[in-house]
């Protein structure tokens, strides 16, 4: 693989999604598929565990770069997984997940016997719902196991559902709605 293999595979990876493209010659696919892995992995497009099934067929070839020219324009404002590291780790996260839906099975047994209050349970319950999409985002995104693609895509998930000042300085809400606890007594 040659510099100019990688600056190929730069401009392949760059190109909208649909651009028909040769296959390389059977002397040069394999510079090629190294090139295209090699950058897919530095910019978080491709996970290493890919490489063993992308790229590996000429016959697949148009149809596994357009896969990876999608993620670079789906994640192209995508944080670098490396962002999750400021977050709690996944077995943190998956503790306060618990307890949010322990939280919202509670909630769901007061609705059927408190009536009267219907109106403001539900409320707290789709509360309850929407901070648990958020620490969601945070557990798929510390999930090690997870391809990179899936953990930026849900990072870049985060990110929009709690905003970019709190994305930035790492604030995520509490896992339920702390606010309700003295309303709800």
């Amino acid at each position: 693989m040659t510099g100019a293999d990688l600056v190929l595979a730069a401009i392949l990876l760059t190109t909208a999604p649909g651009t028909p493209e040769t296959v390389p010659p059977p002397d040069r696919f394999p510079a090629m598929r190294d090139a295209v892995h090699q950058l897919g992995i530095e910019w978080e497009i491709l996970d290493p565990r890919e490489t063993r099934y992308v790229l590996t067929r000429p016959e697949e070839y148009s149809g596994d770069l357009d896969m990876l020219r999608r993620r670079y324009r789906e994640l192209a404002d995508a944080p670098r997984v490396a962002d999750s590291m400021r977050f709690p780790d996944r077995s943190q996260v998956n503790e306060l997940v618990r307890f949010n839906r322990a939280f919202r099975k509670y909630l769901d047994q007061r609705q059927q016997f408190e009536t009267d209050r219907a109106p403001t349970l539900r409320e707290v319950i789709a509360e309850t719902d929407r901070l648990y999409q958020v620490w969601d985002s945070v557990r798929d995104a510390r999930c090690e196991f997870y391809y990179v693609t899936v953990r930026r895509h849900a990072l870049k998930k985060l990110r929009d559902q709690i905003g970019e000042n709190d994305y930035l300085a790492g604030t995520l809400p509490p896992n339920v709605p702390m606010w309700r606890f003295n309303e709800m007594k």
